[in-house]
C-alpha cells in the first residue's frame, strides 16, 4: 500500500497565487508529514498559460496517472475549491468515475470544498471574523469578493453572507457570477454610502480576479466602480489558502479523505 494526497487547486499564473499554494502545501505537510504531496491545476486555461510561460501544471487526469507510475495504490485528492461548483463537479467526476488512466488505483477519494456543509458555513465565518485586516477600524466596511458560478453551488454563498453578518454587520459578500454581484451592493449604498471600504478576495488565492477584477484600475473593477461612487478602498490581496483559519477547514476536510481511504 503506497498513499499519497493530490491537491486540485482551480489555478492561477500570478506570482503571489504561487507563493500562497506553496504555503498551503507547507501547512498540509505538517498535518501529514509522512505523506507526499502532488499537485493539479483544474482549469485548462491556466494550465495553458503557464504552458506558455515554460511552467509545466498537470491536470488532475495527468497527475493521477504519474501518481499510478510511480506505484500510488491510495490517493486522496483534496479540493482548494470555495462552494461546490462547476469546477469541483468536474473534479468528483474524475475522481469517482475513473477512466482508462487510473482505473488501477485501490481506491481514491475527494476531499470537499470550503464550504461543503452547514457546519463549514461556520467556521468559515468564524475564520472571516478572525482574518480580518489588523488596521481594519471596528465599524469600516468589508466586502467580500467570491467568485460565484451559474451552477447550484453559488447557493453556499447566501447562508455564509447571513452567518458573517450575524457576527459583524458590516461585512458584506458579493461575488463576481451568480445570485449576488458587486452592483447589488452598489444599489444598497445609494442611500447611505460608507466613506471608505475593504476589499477582501474569499477566494483560495489572490490571482488575477482579485488583482485585475477587484482591486485593478480599469473601470469595470469593483475598486473603480466604488470610486465612482465616491467610496474608497483598500483592497487586501491575499487569498484564503494563506490564512490558518481556512487552511484548516480544508485539512479537515482532507483528514476525512484520508480516513476514507482505509
Amino acid at each position: 500500500m503506497k498513499t499519497g494526497i493530490l491537491l486540485a487547486a482551480f489555478g492561477s499564473s500570478e506570482p503571489t497565487a504561487h507563493r500562497e499554494l506553496t504555503a498551503f502545501e507547507a501547512t498540509v505537510r505538517e498535518a501529514f508529514p509522512t505523506l507526499p504531496i502532488r499537485w493539479a491545476f483544474t482549469s485548462n486555461i491556466i494550465r495553458h498559460r503557464l504552458a506558455d510561460e515554460g511552467k509545466k501544471t498537470d491536470s488532475v487526469r495527468k497527475a493521477l496517472l504519474r501518481m499510478w507510475h510511480e506505484k500510488f495504490t491510495h490517493i486522496a485528492v483534496q479540493s482548494l475549491h470555495v462552494v461546490p461548483g462547476k469546477e469541483y463537479t468536474d473534479l468528483a467526476r474524475e475522481v469517482t468515475h475513473p477512466g482508462p488512466d487510473n482505473e488501477a488505483f485501490t481506491r481514491v477519494t475527494l476531499g470537499a470544498p470550503l464550504l461543503n456543509t452547514d457546519q463549514d458555513v461556520e467556521k468559515v465565518a468564524d475564520a472571516i471574523i478572525a482574518h480580518l485586516p489588523e488596521q481594519r477600524a471596528a465599524l469600516e466596511t468589508v466586502i467580500l469578493m467570491g467568485h460565484g458560478t451559474w451552477h447550484s453551488g453559488d447557493s453556499r454563498y447566501a447562508p455564509l453572507a447571513s452567518a458573517v453578518a450575524r457576527r459583524d454587520p458590516n461585512i458584506l459578500l458579493a461575488t463576481m457570477n451568480g445570485a449576488r454581484t458587486i452592483h447589488h451592493v452598489l444599489e444598497e449604498f445609494a442611500a447611505d454610502p460608507p466613506a471608505k471600504v475593504w476589499l477582501v478576495p474569499l477566494m483560495a488565492v489572490a490571482g488575477a480576479h482579485a488583482i485585475q477584477d477587484m482591486a485593478g484600475d480599469d473601470p469595470e473593477s469593483w475598486k473603480s466602480l466604488l470610486a465612482s461612487a465616491g467610496i474608497s478602498c483598500d483592497p487586501v490581496l491575499k487569498g484564503v489558502a494563506g490564512y490558518p483559519g481556512f487552511a484548516e477547514i480544508w485539512i479537515e476536510h482532507l483528514r476525512r479523505a484520508l480516513d476514507e481511504l482505509a
